[in-house]
């Protein structure tokens, strides 16, 4: 995993879905409650894994199309969505391995640490604070922060200015190919887990500068 950095870290920036926690069987849930309201098929979690990633509006409306839903379907679907997540929000959520000891490691390494997701900034947060991961982060941005979501780099220019880090000194650490892409543009140095979710690709084919299989593995980064 070692690569060189262009500049110290001062800040990193981190996903929450498939980064952090593992939240599929909370999409899988609040999905299937959703179908089964609008008298849809169910869908599987395999099928799922491979819309997470993109945003909301994305999931649902791969999740419709996947089940031959109808397009026109997508605002009651989304409405009834918002409310069965809210129900089960980080009740199937496990937090990865290693998480804890990366998030140490970055603080003991002195860096400013944000949660920039594409997920709903009120889901974000009370996922963070149910898995008891809320304190380490000093920001939390959420898909509806900002005009644009991830893979564009704005989020992620406008967290470093929210955290006072230029880019080349911000690390970016996700699990997909939306992350990698947004850092680059960004100008971010970016590493990405194995253990993600990545649209059902390969992540280690994604334009990355390392890789990691624990947030653990992080600290030999920093202390170098």
């Amino acid at each position: 995993m070692p690569f060189a950095l262009q500049a110290p870290l001062r800040a990193a920036i981190l996903d929450l879905d498939g980064t952090l926690v593992d939240t599929l069987g909370d999409f899988h849930a609040a999905l299937n409650h959703m179908l089964a309201e609008l008298r849809l098929p169910a869908i599987s979690a395999e099928a799922v894994a491979g819309f997470i990633g993109k945003g909301t509006g994305h999931l649902i409306r791969s999740t419709l199309a996947h089940v031959g839903g109808p397009p026109e379907l997508f605002q009651p679907a989304l409405d009834r969505y918002f409310d069965a997540y809210r129900s089960v929000n980080g009740r199937y959520a496990k937090v990865y391995p290693g998480v804890e000891e990366g998030l140490a490691a970055l603080q003991r390494a002195g860096l400013r640490l944000a949660c920039l997701t594409n997920k709903p900034g009120e889901f974000a947060r009370g996922l963070l604070q149910a898995k008891g991961l809320a304190p380490a982060f000093e920001l939390v941005f959420g898909g509806d922060a900002f005009e644009r979501k991830k893979p564009d780099p704005l989020p992620l220019r406008k967290t470093c200015e929210a955290l006072g880090s230029a880019p080349g000194a911000t690390l970016m650490v996700g699990d997909s190919a939306n992350d990698a892409a947004a850092a680059r543009a960004a100008g971010c140095p970016v590493v990405l887990v194995t253990y993600g979710y990545n649209h059902g690709e390969p992540v280690r084919k994604v334009d990355a500068d390392g890789f990691v299989a624990s947030l653990a593995q992080l600290a030999p980064l920093l202390r170098g």
